[in-house]
């Protein structure tokens, strides 16, 4: 069992969901036991030592920033959290650990939150950690920024004193969902003291950042890599373990498969190499691979229906496109099989909330022709009407799938003009100038439905320019109400039931549709320990990883 630096397991989970958490384990190790179970399992050592350069990467490119205040992708993301900490993070058994929060308590009523903080703690630069830095984080990075909707009922935050934080809310906040926000992809803290009084977005610090993590900022080589030292100065003494750490991107999945083999390159994270390439590797016996890691961040293939434009507005022309995709075929033959279909926002491996109890889209290319035909849409020389698939191609994967999603359509009499874009255009083209009529994305989903996959579906996370939310336009006032709801509800098994009607809803409009579960999974040489003691591996710190001999 790891070291739970000061504070017991139980503190911090939910009071309420501690029960379903533990009864819902079996599940989530049975019905998502490809996701969550390791392929193969790693040597023990005796204890963790110190010494080497760990050399990771992940499955995509490199950031257009190390830091991007809320959001910005997975890129930035792995990048940022290795110096930039959050207050809590979750395990890889789903349970809350402190960070720089030590304790977090809640009133009777649920709208008092009270954040007691980690001690000799200090930046980067020698200034110390407070409550002050919280209280801004709060005020201007989280609420504004990473966090909106999750805080929009948030009255108050203060100091009380030097090392804790006092958040009062107009509205209840369930205490899982609040401890969801504290150890959120987003929510990293950043030094009051650098940023306050500038523009957190464009801030430069955000290409060099301080934080109170293990990994200090080293150096950025654009279009190669970045250099992390490890931080002499860290509040838990021990780690890390690594003298320095290297993040390196390679261009394309087959450069990382080589890097892996000679040894180049040591982890990577969300799926690194095409699913074909894993049993070569492995057999290989200098590489193991590992699907634990991701129950926090279970990764899905999108497709986005932009409701500004003509014909795919329409929810009769969204769900009869849905029954003209081959979801099997999509797994079998560009996922080689690592992976199921999803049926809603809401995936398999989330065991509070996940339903089956949706509306469904088998394959069925007549029925799809049936309802185009009934809506108005015939076919004319052939073609029924044209439309514009943007697929984001920061994976050779979405590439693929634009391609076969054109054929597909076509087959239904849907004139497609694809455009397969590189990251920064298909963020552009996607996210800020809703330029798309379809769109092949991503994101990648945690146990908490607020707001991270609410967001795509509610009127407020209609953010232009912000990617990874709402770009397709939905907005229903009778989803909007649901997603409050489930925002302030702090009865469970209620809680549940709101979740599931928010599935069926986003099932029956299908603005945004998940296709595949995929599964996620890590490489490593078989010298690397603790790469996934996180249940968000590519986000966590790597505070524990170590380089065995």
């Amino acid at each position: 069992m790891r070291k739970s630096r000061g504070l017991s397991r139980r503190q911090f989970l939910h009071r309420s969901a501690t029960g379903a958490l533990a009864a819902t384990s079996a599940t989530l190790a049975g019905t998502a036991g490809w996701l969550v179970s390791p392929t193969r399992a790693f040597a023990a050592d005796a204890a963790p030592h110190r010494g080497g350069t760990l050399v990771a990467s992940w499955g995509g490119l490199e950031p257009q920033a190390l830091f991007v205040p809320g959001g910005g992708g997975s890129s930035p993301f792995m990048t940022s959290t290795k110096i930039l900490e959050r207050l809590l993070k979750i395990d890889e058994k789903l349970a809350f650990q402190p960070v720089l929060a030590t304790d977090v308590r809640a009133s009777a009523d649920f709208k008092t939150y009270t954040v007691a903080l980690r001690k000799n703690v200090l930046w980067h630069d020698g200034k110390p950690f407070t409550a002050d830095d919280v209280v801004y984080n709060v005020q201007e990075h989280w609420k504004p920024i990473a966090a909106g909707v999750a805080l929009k009922s948030l009255k108050r935050v203060s100091a009380t004193d030097a090392h804790t934080v006092k958040l009062e809310f107009s509205t209840p906040v369930p205490e899982f969902f609040f401890k969801s926000i504290l150890a959120g992809q987003y929510q990293v803290v950043v030094p009051k003291h650098l940023y306050e009084g500038k523009d957190i977005i464009t801030n430069p610090l955000n290409n060099a950042p301080i934080g109170t993590g293990p990994w200090k900022y080293g150096q950025w080589v654009r279009g190669s890599y970045v250099s992390y030292a490890r931080n002499a100065q860290y509040w838990n003494a021990a780690q890390p373990y690594p003298e320095k750490l290297i993040i390196r991107w390679w261009g394309d999945p087959a450069s990382r498969s080589a890097a892996l083999e000679t040894g180049e390159l040591q982890v990577a994270f969300s799926n690194p190499v095409p699913a074909r390439d894993i049993d070569r590797l492995v057999k290989t016996g200098k590489i193991a691979v590992d699907t634990r890691g991701y129950e926090n961040a279970a990764w899905t293939v999108t497709v986005e229906f932009n409701q500004r434009r003509e014909h795919v507005k329409r929810r009769e022309v969204r769900q009869a496109i849905l029954h003209a995709i081959d979801r099997k075929f999509i797994i079998d033959t560009i996922y080689f099989g690592r992976g199921k279909p999803a049926v809603s926002p809401i995936f398999r491996t989330n065991p509070l909330f996940f339903t089956d109890d949706v509306p469904k889209y088998p394959f069925d290319p007549a029925k799809a022709n049936a309802l185009l035909d009934a809506a108005g849409l015939p076919r004319k020389n052939g073609s029924r009407f044209t439309i514009n698939l943007v697929a984001a191609a920061w994976f050779e994967e979405n590439a693929k799938l634009g391609q076969y999603l054109k054929q597909a359509l076509q087959d239904i009499g849907i004139t497609v003009k694809l455009d397969s874009l590189d990251r920064a255009t298909a963020l552009k083209r996607i996210y800020s100038d809703y330029d798309y009529d379809i769109a092949v994305s991503n994101f990648t989903a945690p146990l908490e439905l607020v707001p991270v996959v609410t967001q795509f579906f509610t009127t407020d996370g209609i953010v232009k320019g912000a990617a990874f939310r709402n770009a397709t336009g939905y907005s229903n006032p009778a989803m909007d109400a649901l997603v409050d709801k489930l925002t302030v509800e702090t009865d469970n098994a209620k809680r549940q039931k709101l979740a599931h009607d928010f599935a069926r809803l986003a099932a029956t409009d299908v603005p945004l549709v998940p296709l595949v579960e995929m599964e996620s999974f890590t490489l490593s040489r078989t010298n690397v320990r603790n790469a996934t003691t996180s249940a968000n591996v590519q986000g966590d710190a790597l505070a524990d990883v170590w380089l065995a001999s």
